[in-house]
């Protein structure tokens, strides 16, 4: 348990030797809030970041991830075709199917795919 103990404590202390002679031999920048600052298009990166934000547009991200994710559950689905029973795994795919297709005409009846009022 010594030996443990002792090893830890000189690896903790090279580790802390290595950092301070980085720091001491690293090249020193004067802060410069324009260089520090992300470079955006056309609007200032510094101002409020409180802008509004439609909620249209976040619940057609949030369908188009729910789509997206859709995708990736179902290309397996051809895989497990044909190492599986046949009827098992059209009882699953058209389940998976219907309830994908009833959340999309939910979300068509409740109007989130009107993206212009």
């Amino acid at each position: 348990m010594k030996i443990l103990s002792l090893m830890f404590t000189i690896i903790l202390l090279i580790a802390l030797f290595v950092m301070m002679l980085t720091n001491l031999m690293s090249k020193k920048k004067i802060e410069n809030r324009e260089k520090n600052s992300p470079f955006e298009w056309g609007f200032d990166p510094m101002g409020s970041s409180r802008l509004p934000f439609s909620l249209q547009f976040f619940l057609i991200g949030v369908m188009f991830l729910i789509f997206d994710v859709k995708i990736a559950l179902i290309l397996p689905m051809s895989i497990i075709m044909y190492k599986s029973n046949m009827l098992i795994w059209i009882i699953t795919s058209a389940i998976f199917l219907l309830i994908l297709l009833i959340g999309l005409i939910h979300e068509w009846n409740q109007g989130s795919l009107e993206w212009a009022n």
